[in-house]
């Protein structure tokens, strides 16, 4: 296997989702004292979903509380609950030409501006003949860091 160009730095965020987001606040906030700090809306992703947060700066992890706009279309976000796992690379086009090399399928859509407003792109749950290798059951959304959050997990990591 060849030198793999890009880092895998941290958990960015988690997925949550449900039929109705209030049952989802009521634990994720009210409950365990996650912080709102944002909302988004897509259509075309089908998608309603509160974005909340837990922990600090840079290693701060979103938890994503998603309902679907129409149960009856896809995406279906709230299926499976734990809808997918966001992970912070610090070079997201050199992890997508890479991983494409190595058989990685990846979700239609590409590289795109995500609901915080990083570029993301999503490894498809499942492999197929063009592209075996797939999330083995999990959607895995894989989202460009930000510099100071490069930093900081690069800091963490020399021990400083």
């Amino acid at each position: 296997m060849s030198h793999r160009p890009f880092e895998i730095l941290g958990v960015q965020q988690i997925a949550v989702g449900g039929a109705d987001k209030r049952a989802l606040r009521r634990l994720w906030v009210e409950l365990l004292g996650l912080a709102p700090s944002g909302s988004y809306s897509s259509a075309r992703e089908n998608v309603d979903e509160d974005i909340t947060r837990c922990g600090v700066g840079p290693f701060a992890v979103e938890v994503d509380l998603m309902q679907p706009l129409d149960p009856d279309q896809k995406p279906r976000v709230h299926e499976p609950p734990l809808n997918h796992v966001g992970l912070w690379v610090d070079d997201l086009p050199a992890a997508v030409r890479w991983l494409g090399e190595q058989g990685v399928r990846f979700a239609p859509g590409g590289i795109r501006r995500g609901a915080a407003g990083h570029d993301v792109t999503f490894i498809h749950p499942r492999g197929d003949a063009a592209a075996p290798q797939g999330g083995e059951g999990v959607l895995i959304e894989l989202v460009q860091a930000p510099p100071e959050v490069i930093a900081a997990f690069r800091g963490l990591a020399a021990g400083g």
